[in-house]
């Protein structure tokens, strides 16, 4: 085969990523996302997804092209056929204090210093993150591009929404069981009316011109 026939197989390729690092040896190759930057109410979640090599999960896209049912659905697969995964998050009051820039790099770290298995290979979304503690490859787009870092993407808005639904249980007039933490008509209308939660990025610019605290 080719050369030029080769790269357009791996262009084709879903795991084309995955599969360069697979066979150069490295077979722990960790895909890490996070999401939640920018909300005015929750935490920083991340998550890192380490798949064996060749699996790819054909239902599995970047979190934010699948609907909610789908990303549940396929969340516990992803977590069953993994070799690992973990989770991590910053909460409000760390990005409040820290700012939200080191606290998704405290979640991606966290996440990763939580994995059973140790990555070879490490790749974010995006740009690289300073201070990481991890050497990694950034790849803009990756939550489409790259299997594990899809993988890792529904993970995290799995375990970031479903921890906002709870959270509406104790706050419902913020409807976040809806909006998620985001800045809605109906959040910011709630927030002038009753101010912060506990749960409010206060530093963030659509909850310090709220009313008086909650």
């Amino acid at each position: 085969m080719t050369a030029r026939r080769r790269r357009a197989l791996r262009l084709r390729d879903p795991l084309r990523y995955e599969r360069d690092h697979w066979e150069e040896g490295i077979d722990h190759v960790a895909g890490v996302d996070e999401v939640g930057r920018g909300p005015l109410a929750g935490p920083v979640v991340a998550a890192a997804v380490i798949l064996p090599p060749g699996l790819h999960l054909e239902a599995v896209r970047d979190s934010k092209a699948l609907t909610p049912c789908a990303r549940e659905a396929m969340a516990p697969l992803i977590r069953e056929r993994s070799v690992a995964w973990a989770l991590g998050a910053a909460s409000a009051r760390e990005i409040d204090e820290r700012g939200v820039v080191w606290a998704t790099r405290e979640a991606l770290r966290r996440c990763l210093a939580g994995l059973r298995v140790e990555p070879g290979h490490v790749v974010v979304d995006g740009r690289p993150v300073t201070g990481l503690g991890w050497s990694h490859a950034a790849v803009p787009k990756a939550d489409h591009r790259v299997h594990c870092v899809a993988c890792a993407s529904v993970l995290a808005k799995v375990c970031r929404d479903r921890l906002m639904v709870r959270l509406h249980e104790r706050y419902p007039a913020y409807a976040w069981a809806a909006n998620k933490g985001y800045g809605t008509a109906e959040h910011l209308a709630a927030l002038a009316r009753l101010g912060p939660s506990p749960h409010h990025r206060r530093s963030f610019a659509g909850v310090r011109v709220s009313g008086a605290d909650g």
